[in-house]
């Protein structure tokens, strides 16, 4: 599951992804993360907001909700160290950091580590 509030880079995105193997559901900012997860059997989301805490409150969505507790989780960020010191103070756990400027790569082997 892909949320990206850039239609362009959603785009590009799901197709490096597809690339790499990945089945990818790509959908706007939405808070119904919960629901398209259940919805589309997503093994995996991946957050990418233009604003920190826009991928922020999709991330505590998915983590309050008892079945998503676990669920792999990344998160594109172009402030990096807000997000770390974010997710630290949450004692996240099953999520990775992607610092922007990113390529579908970084993204793909992020999910691959955590989905090993």
């Amino acid at each position: 599951m892909l949320i990206d509030d850039t239609p362009e880079i959603a785009e590009l995105l799901t197709f490096s992804l597809q690339d790499l193997g990945y089945e990818v559901m790509a959908s706007g900012f939405t808070n119904a993360v919960n629901e398209l997860v259940i919805e589309h059997r997503a093994d995996a989301v991946v957050l990418d907001c233009s604003a920190y805490d826009m991928s922020e409150s999709l991330f505590d969505s998915v983590r309050h909700h008892p079945d998503h507790a676990e669920l792999p989780v990344v998160i594109i960020s172009d402030t990096p160290e807000q997000a770390e010191a974010s997710l630290r103070s949450r004692k996240a756990r099953k999520v990775l950091l992607v610092p922007k400027p990113f390529t579908g790569g970084q993204v793909g082997r992020a999910l691959a580590q955590l989905l090993e």
